[in-house]
């Protein structure tokens, strides 16, 4: 699938922050602004004990889940060791000011 979809503006969401997208095919996504600007997607859902990473912490390229401090990579939802799993991550992108996701 190639189809991208307009999110939101880059400026609605917080450096640092998240914005979540609900979509009806894959539930919760959130969508994560770091401290430079770069955009990620994974599904809402710590695969700990299902904590919604959207209102976790972001550090870098990482979120920290805000129920048992388990730490997300954003580019591939890998969970940072000695903890294991992992979330769906979703290709997403910056054009324009504006954030597109693919699903």
């Amino acid at each position: 699938m190639t189809d991208w979809t307009r999110i939101c503006a880059l400026a609605d969401i917080p450096p640092l922050g998240a914005r979540v997208v609900e979509s009806a095919r894959e539930g919760r996504i959130a969508v994560f602004r770091n401290a430079v600007d770069q955009v990620f997607a994974v599904r809402d859902k710590c695969p700990h004990k299902a904590g919604p990473l959207s209102q976790g912490i972001v550090h870098g390229n990482t979120v920290t889940c805000p129920l048992h401090s388990w730490k997300i990579q954003l580019e591939n939802g890998e969970v940072v060791a000695p903890d294991v799993g992992c979330v769906k991550p979703y290709p997403v992108k910056v054009e324009g000011g504006d954030v597109l996701l693919q699903l």
